[in-house]
This record gives structure tokens, sequence and C-alpha cells, in this order.
């Protein structure tokens, strides 16, 4: 029998009670998940991390699904907490979560894990392998743990915040986020029968949604929208690009208009689509709007949210730009062919992309959640746009990779014609001025530590 022990310690300058309790906070368990990893939470029985908790994962392994489920078999307040595998891919798997007093408030956090893999023997040559693996995943773990309980963590009046397209890519990651902070989140989803109780029904084509029913509600966040860059765009398909954004919207600002008592804020989605073609202009809030469609879907976007403004409901309309994550969007799709040496440079490489890493997306919208001067549109993009051929270059670099190939522009037309355009090939250089003067900070304001940081390397 072959075993090994793997262990990872982080000063965080908080008490040892936050840090732990911050540890049976809904949403811990997500928020700690790295966004590459191939894992989805399918149950949770029990709440916190008390002694006999249970949770189960939804995995897969070189390409194989499985379950993960393990155990909470220890507990020990503001020490210690430990859970074991049950079935998994592991012979044994122990993780302990300990919790040591470094100074009246600072905090040593420690994991270790003890584990074992299959087939004995023939498992030996994997350990180094696995352990590599784990060491990207705590130091993850560890840089959200010691920044958000340092910077986002009950540093505001908890509020209750209701989130529509919490199943998104943005949203599925928020949700999590603003809870372990000290929020209420209530989810609106699709689904009639068996609504959990952070859920509320709503059907946004057809009008129905009884806000009434959520109770007081201090904020709104509005994530809808189709993907627009999935395939030719159709006119079917520009339709529903343009009423999953404007009827969800619509509704939302009817529904709250009526409430006696009105949320602080909406946050309503955009994008920096709204901007068009810049060439090599660097675009601001102030800048014009473009001319083409996706210029008119986020005009119709945002315009559907100004009566919320014209309620006395403080109103900003996001206008994100490329959110860096490899749980979904433009990196997931980009992230296999860099990884195996068939990175491309787009066109002539020298269109401008601006880029956010999800972190800063996550801090940003708390940021505006609490700063009460802020309204109107909101560039949600990192201060240092790059280009096409820079952006290319710089993630084969974080794969120890070269960029070789030119995807020509003819053949992006060819395939994917207007939508191919619009999304590959159109420039902006977009510079977050707002929040700049507000005083936000980034925590990502170059490229490659952005990557390096959401794809663990």
């Amino acid at each position: 029998m072959h075993h090994t022990v793997y262990i990872k310690r982080t000063k965080i300058n908080a008490s040892i009670k936050t840090v732990f309790d911050w540890h049976a906070r809904n949403g811990a368990i997500l928020r700690l998940t790295p966004p590459w990893a191939p894992l989805k939470m399918i149950a949770h029985s029990g709440g916190g991390i008390q002694k006999g908790v249970k949770v189960a994962f939804r995995m897969s392994l070189f390409k194989i699904p499985m379950i993960w489920k393990a155990e909470h078999i220890d507990y020990q307040e503001n020490k210690l907490f430990k859970d074991r595998q049950i079935i998994g891919p592991f012979s044994k798997w122990e993780h302990t979560h300990r919790f040591i007093q470094d100074g009246k408030d600072s905090t040593i956090m420690e994991d270790n894990v003890e584990f074992e893999l299959p087939f004995g023997f023939l498992s030996r040559p994997f350990y180094g392998f696995a352990k590599k693996e784990f060491d990207r995943m705590f130091r993850y773990r560890h840089r959200v743990l010691k920044y958000d309980l340092e910077h986002h963590v009950d540093i505001t009046p908890k509020k209750r915040i209701l989130v529509s397209g919490a199943s998104g890519t943005i949203g599925s990651i928020l949700v999590p986020f603003l809870r372990t902070c000290g929020h209420e989140v209530i989810r609106l989803v699709r689904k009639k029968k068996d609504l959990l109780e952070d859920e509320l029904f709503w059907d946004p084509y057809k009008g129905i949604l009884d806000l009434e029913t959520a109770g007081p509600i201090d904020a709104v966040i509005n994530l809808n929208g189709v993907d627009i860059s999935r395939g030719r765009w159709t006119k079917k398909q520009k339709k529903q690009i343009v009423t999953s954004r404007i009827m969800p919207t619509r509704l939302l600002v009817e529904k709250m208009k009526t409430l006696e008592k009105k949320p602080e804020v909406f946050i309503s989605s955009s994008a920096i689509g709204f901007y068009g073609e810049g060439e090599d202009n660097i675009l601001t809030e102030a800048s014009n709007m473009g001319e083409c469609f996706i210029s008119t879907v986020c005009r119709q976007w945002e315009d559907a949210s100004l009566d919320a403004q014209k309620a006395g409901i403080r109103t900003v309309q996001l206008r994100i730009g490329v959110v860096l994550t490899p749980a979904g969007g433009a990196l997931k799709r980009m992230e296999l062919p860099f990884k195996t040496g068939c990175g491309v440079r787009l066109s002539h490489g020298r269109q401008f992309m601006s880029w956010i890493s999800m972190e800063d997306v996550l801090s940003g919208i708390l940021y505006l959640l609490n700063n009460h001067k802020i309204k109107g549109p909101v560039n949600l993009t990192a201060p240092n746009p790059v280009t096409n051929i820079k952006f290319s270059k710089t993630l084969a670099k974080v794969f120890k990779k070269k960029v070789f190939f030119v995807f020509p522009k003819f053949l992006t037309w060819l395939l994917w014609g207007q939508m191919g355009k619009e999304t590959l090939l159109t420039s902006a250089r977009v510079r977050p001025q707002k929040l700049l003067n507000n005083g936000f900070s980034f925590q990502y304001e170059t490229l490659f530590g952005a990557l390096k940081d959401m794809l663990g390397r």
C-alpha cells in the first residue's frame, strides 16, 4: 500500500472565527471550486460543515464520467473539520481543513489531504502528477479564500439580491460569490415544480413574475441573454438574441415599478458590442453607439432598463467585455486548441480585444452594488485591452506554446458570416473609465496574470 499527504498553508488576515464560519456558508464549496475543474455539485445533504453532512459531485476523469461522494467525519469549531471519500476515484481520501490562530486577527488556513491512488503499485508513477494537480487546485482555492476574506466578506450590510440568468456562465459563479460575501440571493428560474427555498418562478416570455412573494428586495441583477457566438446568425436566431435580452429586462422593470418598497439598485447586462467597430480609438462610456447588429441589440437592451431609473431605482447598464473563464465563453472554446499548440491569430490580428478576468467581473458587480454614486452605462473590462495577436501569443505562452497559424478573414466570413465579423474581427479598445474614476481596484490589470489564474497555470 502506498499513500501520501499533500499540505497547503496560507496566512489570512481575518479572525479564526471569521475564516472558520465562512466555510459553513451556503456557496462556499462552489466558490472554492476552480473554474477548470470537471466537477459539478449535485447533492448536499444537511447544511454547513457539521459531522454527518454528505456532498456528491458529478465529475469527469480522463473524459470518464463518475460520481464522487464524501462525508464530513469530524468537526471541532474554530479548529478543524474533516471529510472522507465514500465513493470516488481514490482508494483513500481524507481531507482535513485545519485553522490555526496566528495573532489576534490572523489565521493560518491549512488543507491536509491524505490520499491513495487506485490500482496499487501500478499507480506509483502517477503520484507526482496527482500532487501537481492538487497544487493547481489548492493554490487557486487559497488565493480566492484569502482575497475574499480580506476584501469582500461582510464589508457591507447584508442585501437581499434577486438574480436572473443565475445558471449562466457569470451567474453560476456570481451567486455563490455573493452568498459567501454575506448576502442573500434569490434566483429566478423557469421551472414551476419542486422550487427550492432560494428560487422564484418566472416566465419572461409570458409576462409571469410575482415579485411580491419574494419579500423585500434590495437589488436586482439581470444577466439574461442567449449566446450570440454560436453558429451563423439566421433571422430566427437574431430574433432570439433580441427577445432573450429585451423581454426579461422589460418584465423586471415593470414589476419593480409596482413594488411599494422598490429595490435600491438595478444592474442590467449589456455588452461592449454597443460600440461596434472602434478601430484603434479608445472607447469610454461617453463614446457613440456603433452601427452593426450587436450595437442595435445593446441599445435596445439598455433602453429596456431606463424606466427603472425614472422610477427612482439607481440603474446600471453593464457593458461587459470578453470574460476570461474556462467554465464558459470564448476562453473555454480557445483552451484546447491553444493547449495543444493549434492556437490561431484571427486575420491580421490587429483588432483590439477588451477582456476581463471573471474575478474582476465578480468584484466589479459587488462594487457597483454598493457604490451609490455610479449609474448609467459602465464598461466592465480590464484597463489594458490587447490586440488579437497579443492575446493569442499570451494565451499560447501560458501553455508554453507558440502561435503558428492564421485563421483568414475570408474563412471567418465563409463559416460564420455576420456573426464572425462582429464577434471575431471587430476591434473594440474599451476603457473602464467610470470604474477607474471611482477608485475601483482591479485584481488583474494584465492579461498574462489573469489567464494564469483562471487556467490554474
